[in-house]
């Protein structure tokens, strides 16, 4: 099934996220791999592909998992979660309507 993960960052956690980014990726680039993201990417801070230093505000994850414990599970053990970028991250069900 598919799954949202849906983290809202630290304030002034841009430093934290560059530092932690390339453990970040590796982690979803495995998941692409396997066929399991559906997509990935931060939300920028200010309406621009790219924020500069206003960086981000949080990120949104759509993937494959066999359940919401390994959904969670995965999220929770997500190098942004160790490094503090996260203040809060959220995991649900998602059902893919489009396209």
């Amino acid at each position: 099934m598919l799954y949202v993960i849906v983290s809202q960052d630290n304030e002034g956690s841009l430093p934290l996220r560059r530092e932690a980014r390339p453990e970040h990726l590796e982690r979803l680039e495995t998941l692409k791999a396997a066929g399991r993201l559906v997509l990935a990417g931060p939300c920028p801070a200010i309406d621009a592909s790219d924020p500069g230093e206003a960086g981000f505000t949080g990120s949104v994850i759509v993937a494959e998992f066999a359940s919401l414990d390994a959904a969670t599970q995965w999220a929770d053990e997500d190098p942004y979660v160790a490094a503090g970028v996260y203040a809060s991250v959220s995991v649900k069900p998602f059902r893919q309507t489009l396209p």
